[in-house]
């Protein structure tokens, strides 16, 4: 038994056996304490680590394992309070704020309580993750050469040929740079693109995750309303007469929150906007191999139709994977590339070979289309069951987009809705939904919850999810 579980519940024998050990007495051996409990040799290893990791024990290789010697009387305290005053100094005048505000961003981030059903997550339950085909890759990928020495600072090169045949069009290998997440590629490209109190022209709503970084950059989004075929163009070029900004982000497929997708007659009207005002358009395509079954062809990202180094293109491995399969992709053509490539170098010197190298035998696996064709699959059957279950619980709530890929659904709730109230009522009822307020860069016109179908075990959690948030409701709406 390899599990969790397992580990955890070895770990507290252990711990509750620790006293008939003197300080600095040995402990069984592996082999004795696999026999005596039942359990694999990994899941002994595991439950010691735990032991030493809380500085119970300490591991001496050849020896075996001891009970630790007693730790002499805590030190008292020290006084802090000093901080406060230096922390606070020039604040108001900072133009990079030194606080950040990280509470949009740890809305998909924090793990639920135990027995809450995950609705806010924004990332595959471990069902859906090719953990034996990421296990397997990186296996190999220590076994190449060179695997753990220092890469080339903007990325293995077969990985970066392998991304510019995902974008397409005229994208070389020469214009990507391999970075570690989405994440960290959007906070390089808007660091590039846009000087401290500058505006930069957001999506409404949008990422939280983006509104995050655009402010602690010292930036100020400004919001451009989204309908069901992406920005608005007319709004757009509103907003940038209006604003002179000269950075636009957006997400033209499957977008974060409302699952809109950037229409063919608007794509080639943005690319004409934005150039027309000497601006950049950051396009953080974002979830291209979260498609659903039934989906259809997809639009080819922006980039691969930019000539004129108007686009700023992000993609990641990340959302398709695991949360800790860090890594993805930043392209630009011209003179901006230099300045991107100089900000992660400065910032991050480079993503850690072997990950890049297991991401190589990754997507060179027979298992990767796999893989991307059962996510698929299963999105599509995820993504029916949540609609259904919404029409049954919630007849008076209108769904009129239901995406064709992506993670989640975008809900407006009844007028006079208590959103804050909602969602509070809902983890109360053993459900956690993200609030619709940090997707808005202004003050929203409604209330809304975004709610995720990929981040739970099973379509079978999504219609008891779907139950608890229909109580929540009641109880909130009375």
């Amino acid at each position: 038994m390899h599990d969790g579980s397992s580990v955890d519940e070895l770990a507290k024998q252990l711990r509750d056996e620790l006293d008939r050990y003197s300080p600095g007495g040995k402990l069984p051996s592996s082999r004795a304490l696999v026999e005596r409990f039942r359990v694999s040799p990994v899941t002994v290893s595991r439950a010691l680590g735990q032991l030493a990791a809380e500085g119970l024990v300490v591991t001496r290789p050849g020896a075996g394992v001891f009970r630790t010697e007693p730790q002499a009387a805590a030190a008292p305290a020290g006084d802090t309070s000093w901080q406060e005053v230096t922390l606070s100094a020039d604040a108001a005048t900072e133009p990079v704020p030194r606080a950040v505000d990280a509470s949009g961003v740890l809305v998909t981030l924090a793990a639920p309580a135990p027995g809450v059903i995950e609705f806010n997550g924004g990332y595959l339950d471990a069902s859906l993750q090719p953990e034996r085909a990421m296990a397997a890759a990186l296996a190999r990928a220590g076994r190449r050469p060179g695997a753990w020495g220092r890469p080339p600072v903007d990325g293995l090169m077969e990985l970066r040929e392998w991304f510019a045949r995902g974008i397409g069009g005229a994208i070389t290998a020469a214009e990507v740079l391999i970075t570690a997440g989405g994440q960290s590629a959007l906070t390089t490209a808007l660091r590039a693109l846009a000087p401290p109190g500058a505006p930069v022209l957001v999506e409404s709503p949008t990422y939280p995750g983006m509104l995050a970084i655009a402010r602690a950059a010292g930036l100020r989004p400004v919001p451009v309303p989204v309908d069901t075929d992406g920005v608005r163009p007319d709004l757009l070029e509103a907003a940038f007469r209006a604003t002179g900004a000269r950075v636009l982000v957006c997400q033209p497929l499957f977008q974060n929150p409302t699952g809109a997708v950037l229409s063919a007659a608007r794509r080639p009207e943005v690319l004409r906007i934005a150039r027309a005002a000497g601006a950049f358009v950051i396009e953080d395509d974002f979830v291209r191999r979260l498609v659903h079954e039934d989906a259809g062809p997809l639009p080819r990202p922006l980039a691969s139709d930019d000539r004129d180094g108007v686009v700023v293109h992000v993609c990641s491995l990340t959302k398709a994977t695991s949360p800790s399969f860090r890594v993805s992709a930043l392209v630009a053509r011209g003179p901006v590339l230099e300045r991107l490539r100089a900000i992660q170098v400065v910032d991050h010197f480079f993503v850690p070979r072997p990950l890049q190298e297991a991401a190589l035998e990754l997507v060179g696996s027979p298992a990767w289309p796999r893989h991307l064709r059962a996510v698929a699959g299963e999105l599509k059957d995820r993504r029916d069951a949540m609609a259904a279950a919404l029409r049954l619980r919630f007849p008076e709530l209108a769904m009129p987009h239901i995406p064709a890929g992506g993670y989640h659904l975008w809900l407006r709730m009844p007028d006079g809705t208590d959103e804050a109230a909602l969602v509070s009522a809902a983890l109360r009822a053993g459900v956690a939904v993200a609030p619709g307020r940090p997707y808005f860069a202004a003050e929203p016109p409604a209330a809304y919850i975004r709610l995720s179908f990929a981040g739970v075990a099973g379509t079978g959690e999504i219609v008891e999810g779907v139950r608890r948030l229909r109580a929540a409701c009641d109880e909130v709406l009375g």
